[in-house]
């Protein structure tokens, strides 16, 4: 299971008007291919008139799912430099589509690399890119004695507070990353001379937007 990687927080737009063609661009997360194809299904749908709806997503751990089309461009000018902005800012369950409306004015090759290019870029910062770090969910029962000092230290620290919960003991919720477990119980004991019993609840990732 992956620890740390790089997508788009959620869906994203943008548009750019270059030598008269409209470049509109949509990008969202897509978790299996599946996911991707129906979104650029929908963007197709929704565009039947344009010129091109070219696409591109990248899907998977290890980047095992891969794929351009230029959708009647010429070969290699769309889809491939938008899934090499894709691949150049380390994008991982990531799909976009541009939608260009011809302007009457020809790019030529080059010109059509940049502005799909470009037009992919604007889109992924229009949808924001964050980290997502995997951390586990660490649950402390502790007596209540001890909340205002372990809610304190907590609230101090590195580590997230997820909620705490009031029941026979205090159950307080912490985010840890997933490589620091061990310290974490080590911290909480010392802590608490022994008193807290520290339980994995389970693994979840959190987001980190990028700037």
């Amino acid at each position: 299971m992956r620890k740390d990687y790089h997508t788009i927080q959620g869906y994203g737009e943008s548009e750019i008007i270059i030598q008269k063609s409209r470049f509109l661009t949509y990008v969202s997360r897509a978790e299996t291919e599946q996911q991707a194809q129906y979104f650029i299904n929908n963007i197709k749908e929704k565009h039947k008139s344009a010129n091109h709806n070219c696409s591109a997503y990248i899907i998977g751990e290890h980047d095992n799912i891969q794929k351009a089309n230029d959708d009647g461009e010429p070969s290699g000018t769309a889809g491939v430099p938008m899934l090499e902005v894709l691949k150049k800012q380390g994008l991982q369950d990531t799909v976009v589509v541009v939608t260009r409306y011809f302007g009457g004015i020809k790019l030529g090759g080059g010109g059509l690399i940049r502005a799909y290019g470009k037009a992919t870029t604007e889109g992924i910062d229009a949808a924001k890119v964050v980290e997502r770090k995997l951390h586990h969910l660490m649950k402390i029962s502790i007596d209540y004695t001890w909340l205002g000092k372990v809610e304190n230290e907590v609230r101090n620290s590195d580590y997230p507070l997820k909620e705490i919960n009031y029941a026979e003991l205090v159950e307080v919720m912490v985010f840890t990353k997933a490589d620091e477990e061990e310290t974490f119980i080590n911290w909480m004991a010392e802590m608490t001379n022994g008193q807290a019993k520290v339980e994995l609840v389970e693994k979840e990732f959190l987001e980190f937007v990028m700037n």
